[in-house]
């Protein structure tokens, strides 16, 4: 006589059930990694809308918020770990103006956090115990690496890729540096937010104006200490500055020759929001 086989438990079909479907999501899991070359958690937002909304949040005109910033960190620190999570070999894959607002940003992010750090404080170069010591902290990590802003700068930006524009988009903590935007930089909108940036940097007549009376280009030392990167582009510092002028200076430097330059005082003074 034939035994009358027992019908599984419950428990034992839920089991099955449960494995059954986890070897289902494992093997999507692989498909999608396969198909799309890359882990999906490894891509980039390129529109940095969380950065933009930091600096939308805590930029006030000229000045940021840097107290508000430092009680409510988690954005800007969250920011900072998907900078840092961007591997080398994606990064290289990416158009170049995505590469220099990344870059861009990643600087303004970086120094946001290194005044975080040290605040309050008056100025940038109160930071460690050697002049510029600020700029040669470890602070940078991307690429699964760490530098300094001074490397981000000058051995990269600088080196990579030959755009003097970014001298009005990266900014130092000081009432000297350009304005930080209240959003973001990327990479499909850079060259007008470039633009931008270096008219309302010559627009204001304490760093820089023409003149007229004198013939005297007053301009400030940025130009100086980065003379080499304008005149590459456009022959001198005069010709590189007059298309981002105000209108009436353009026009009053119309058939001059001869213009003295001269360059004014640099405010290292904190660019902190005035309450």
């Amino acid at each position: 006589m034939k035994q009358k086989l027992r019908e599984p438990s419950e428990s034992c079909r839920m089991t099955r059930l449960q494995l059954i479907r986890g070897l289902c999501a494992l093997a999507l899991g692989f498909f999608l990694l396969g198909s799309h070359g890359t882990s999906i958690a490894a891509e980039f937002d390129q529109s940095h809308a969380r950065f933009s909304g930091i600096l939308t949040r805590y930029v006030k005109g000229t000045g940021v918020d840097y107290a508000g910033l430092k009680a409510h960190p988690q954005e800007l620190n969250s920011y900072l770990e998907e900078i840092a999570a961007v591997k080398k070999a994606d990064f290289k894959k990416w158009g170049e103006p995505e590469q220099i607002a990344f870059l861009i940003n990643t600087y303004n992010a970086s120094t946001l956090r290194l005044i975080m750090d040290h605040h309050p404080l008056k100025s940038i170069r109160d930071i460690g115990a050697l002049p510029g010591a600020a700029w040669r902290e470890m602070i940078v990590r991307f690429w699964d690496e760490l530098m300094t802003l001074d490397h981000l700068e000058n051995k990269i930006l600088r080196v990579e890729y030959r755009e003097p524009r970014i001298h009005f988009a990266l900014v130092c903590a000081a009432k000297g540096c350009p304005p930080l935007r209240t959003e973001a930089y990327v990479g499909l909108r850079l060259g007008e937010q470039l633009d931008d940036q270096a008219r309302i940097f010559l627009g204001t007549p304490d760093k820089n104006r023409f003149d007229a009376t004198k013939n005297t280009l007053h301009l400030s030392p940025i130009f100086k200490w980065y003379e080499k990167d304008f005149t590459q582009a456009a022959g001198s510092l005069t010709a590189y500055v007059k298309p981002f002028l105000p209108e009436s200076q353009r026009a009053a430097l119309e058939g001059r020759k001869k213009i003295k330059i001269r360059f004014t005082d640099y405010d290292w003074t904190l660019n902190e929001l005035e309450k």
